[in-house]
């Protein structure tokens, strides 16, 4: 078909031979889902304990350390502690993530194909700067503008994809075992508890300050667990998914570009992976 009708808004080369690539915006967001989850859980879980009484009878300090410390003594015993660390800037991550949008992404690798197609290979090299927002896609054209070989570029880019995934659901796995923990080490501070509270049952004025440690580590163990660490951890699993299938997308364009296949076959391989309402019509 015809180029003039490849939609010329979205990749054409200026006149002069110089080409334009407006890069869609690749910022910032803030996971609401999570957000609103979160927040919604702990008010509803503080809405419960303030009917029932004060916030006060809710704290116990060295409650607070046997399910937080101590999950986060056992959980480093399996991992290393640069990766219990990591996780820390992960879960921020987590709630501020990139923008990640897979129309987009295939709009992108549209483009770039079209650009190729239209003033060479080579004249991507000029808009590998606007491409420093998404640092796969950028090394993936460079590698297709440096002429390297398809299949050397699909080999270096899936291990790539792997290794990024497999640090991901290492992440995840962190999260997991903290999950694990957080129970257990409330069911040994209610035993704890209940030991101290057995052995002064002479003193009246101790069994109190014993239950509340029984308890409450119990209680901060399944905050922890299943409001906290699991739920996180299944969003890093769900995020992980999302960056590999753009990555995969941005893959399938470098190869194309360095094929110097037609970009119309390009639009044919990433219409699969988009649900029918957001499939491309580059090509009509």
């Amino acid at each position: 078909m015809a180029d003039a009708e490849f939609v010329p808004s979205r990749a054409a080369p200026q006149s002069g031979g110089t080409v334009s690539y407006d890069v869609p915006s690749s910022g910032i967001t803030v996971d609401g889902a999570l957000l609103i989850g979160l927040i919604g859980a702990f008010v509803l879980v503080v809405t419960a304990m303030l009917w029932s009484g004060s916030l006060a009878a809710f704290w116990n300090l060295p409650s607070v350390l046997i399910v937080f410390l101590g999950t986060m003594a056992v959980t480093m015993v399996s991992f290393s502690i640069g990766e219990v660390f990591s996780v820390v800037p992960l879960i921020v991550r987590t709630i501020f993530p990139p923008k990640r949008d897979s129309r987009r992404a295939c709009e992108r690798a549209m483009n770039l194909a079209e650009i190729g197609r239209r003033a060479g290979v080579l004249a991507l090299d000029a808009i590998l700067p606007q491409l420093d927002k998404e640092p796969f896609l950028q090394r993936a054209v460079a590698m297709a503008v440096d002429g390297s070989n398809p299949d050397h570029i699909d080999n270096v880019l899936q291990t790539e994809i792997e290794a990024s995934t497999e640090r991901l659901t290492r992440s995840a796995n962190v999260l997991r075992r903290a999950a694990e923990v957080a129970p257990a080490m409330g069911l040994i501070g209610t035993l704890v508890g209940l030991i101290q509270m057995l052995s002064t049952l002479n003193d009246p004025n101790s069994i109190g300050p014993a239950m509340a440690v029984a308890l409450l580590t119990t209680f901060y163990g399944a905050i922890l667990a299943y409001m906290v660490f699991a739920p996180i951890a299944a969003k890093i699993d769900r995020n992980a998914a999302d960056e590999r299938l753009i990555q995969q997308v941005y893959l399938v364009c470098a190869t194309s570009i360095a094929r110097q296949e037609n970009p119309r076959q390009l639009e044919t391989m990433l219409n699969t992976v988009l649900p029918p309402s957001q499939r491309m019509t580059f090509y009509t």
